[in-house]
């Protein structure tokens, strides 16, 4: 039996900024002529069953089929992603973020993936260049709520509220996604992703709105460098709790995001897929993938010290 009206339970993140309908309507429609001119995907990896391809900013998820390069066929000579019913797209990236996704190029080998990635053994870094209030520990772990609430939005919901239903029929699932400080306003020092797994870190588990952090403009208008391990995969999951945490990411302007940054405004998010790790679905063995930094990371590392 669904909820009676005021019985659905209420979201702990506020609702999409008035401003980000006209930004994102632009965006999609920069986004979509993008898609449709991009011809050649950057291969990071290659084999018969799969290609690991690092996606660019701006450009939507399946552009990545008909632009993926396959020497000696007419699909690479037509382009025609109808020319190349076995690729599948195993995992997907919103559309300004950049970076790691496989297309697997066989029915079987996309069964074992998607499986995988669903199952959460395929293990994520990401990359995020935020704007907001500087985080006074270096490593957490946030756990929430997810979910869309009656207007359709992505938001946080408390952890209590996970199996609650909500409008539409969905109901509140669970999220939750390790984070470390990797810079704050130049300051800082770059390192290799680690195994927060096996570190003791202060975990947070939400059940209430986050404080309001935006008393001290100053303070809030730091630069951070976060890394992010995902331990979920629901849409939007980094965002989300950057938001919550209090130091949305640079360009997102669904979520609190700054569009305008020292007098430069942007026309996405600053949020990169930088590394993949899974057990390769034929051979058996342990696979790991980077992908190149993006500029504003590598802005932001060359100036750390």
């Amino acid at each position: 039996m669904s909820a009676e009206a005021g019985e659905y339970p209420v979201p702990v993140s506020p609702p999409y900024p008035a401003a980000s309908k006209d930004v994102e309507l632009r965006r999609a429609m920069t986004a979509s002529a993008r898609s449709a001119n991009y011809s050649s995907a950057s291969v990071v990896f290659e084999d018969e069953w799969l290609a690991v391809v690092d996606k660019p900013a701006g450009v939507y998820c399946d552009a990545l089929l008909s632009a993926l390069p396959c020497s000696g066929s007419s699909a690479a000579a037509t382009g025609d992603a109808a020319t190349k019913p076995n690729l599948h797209l195993a995992n997907r990236l919103d559309r300004d973020t950049s970076g790691l996704m496989v297309i697997t190029k066989c029915n079987k080998v996309a069964g074992k993936l998607v499986k995988a990635f669903t199952e959460h053994k395929v293990k994520k870094t990401y990359l995020a260049l935020c704007i907001g209030y500087p985080p006074t520990w270096e490593k957490i772990k946030i756990c929430s709520g997810h979910g869309r609430s009656k207007h359709g939005a992505w938001r946080v919901y408390a952890m209590s509220d996970v199996g609650r239903s909500l409008p539409g029929g969905s109901v509140v699932r669970d999220m939750s996604t390790q984070f470390e400080v990797l810079g704050i306003n130049g300051k800082g020092h770059f390192r290799e992703p680690s195994n927060l797994e096996i570190d003791e870190i202060e975990s947070i588990t939400v059940q209430e709105k986050a404080a309001d952090l935006t008393s001290n403009s100053d303070v809030n208008n730091s630069m951070i460098l976060v890394r992010a391990y995902p331990q979920s995969g629901r849409t939007h999951q980094i965002r989300l709790h950057c938001q919550y945490l209090g130091f949305p990411i640079r360009g997102d302007v669904k979520y609190s995001g700054v569009i305008e940054w020292n007098g430069v405004d942007y026309d996405g998010h600053a949020l990169h897929a930088e590394s993949l790790s899974f057990v390769h679905p034929v051979t058996g063995l342990p696979v790991t993938f980077r992908s190149p930094l993006p500029s504003w990371a590598n802005e932001f590392i060359s100036k750390m010290g």
